[in-house]
């Protein structure tokens, strides 16, 4: 990604992501300690042959990290000249506004379709109030909109739409 980048650097926004524990080689479960935010961070730089990540999203909330301390490491960073932008995916409103006041958060990331429409309560109000931009992902209802998807099919293993039916 680097490489294809790089001549375009300029005129490209680079976001990416950090908050699970990947030590073992696949996804584990959240892990945003701020020893683990700059560790991703540090390897996604060198990675991608970078100076600095224009947009650094919180992958998920993680329950066991106070959004605090994990905006403020990521305020850190942005200091440091690392990280451009801050992001959350996928937080609540209260969380949202608890981050947003350590570090200004740019960008809120959320699924949304024309059946998850769950951020319309809270978070776009919040958004809209804080002046935060809003990513939706999924907005084709993960392919079930497409037609890509047919009545019967079913997902298996980690396909996230094996809870859906249709």
């Amino acid at each position: 990604m680097g490489e294809a980048i790089a001549p375009v650097r300029d005129r490209v926004v680079l976001a990416t992501k950090f908050g699970f524990d990947l030590g073992s080689g696949s996804m584990g479960g959240p892990d945003s300690r701020p020893a683990t935010i700059r560790a991703a961070v540090e390897g996604s730089l060198r990675r991608l042959h970078v100076e600095t990540i224009d947009l650094l999203y919180q992958h998920r909330v993680d329950p066991q990290v106070p959004i605090e301390d994990v905006a403020g490491t990521v305020g850190e960073l942005i200091a440091e000249g690392k990280a451009r932008h801050f992001g959350l995916s996928e937080p609540g409103a209260a969380t949202l506004r608890r981050a947003h006041a350590v570090t200004p958060v740019t960008a809120v990331q959320s699924e949304y379709s024309l059946w998850t429409r769950d951020p319309e309560r809270e978070v776009l109000p919040a958004c809209r109030e804080l002046g935060i931009g809003f990513v939706p992902f999924s907005p084709l209802g993960k392919g079930f909109f497409t037609g890509a998807v047919a009545r019967g099919d079913v997902c298996r293993g980690r396909d996230s739409r094996h809870r859906a039916t249709l």
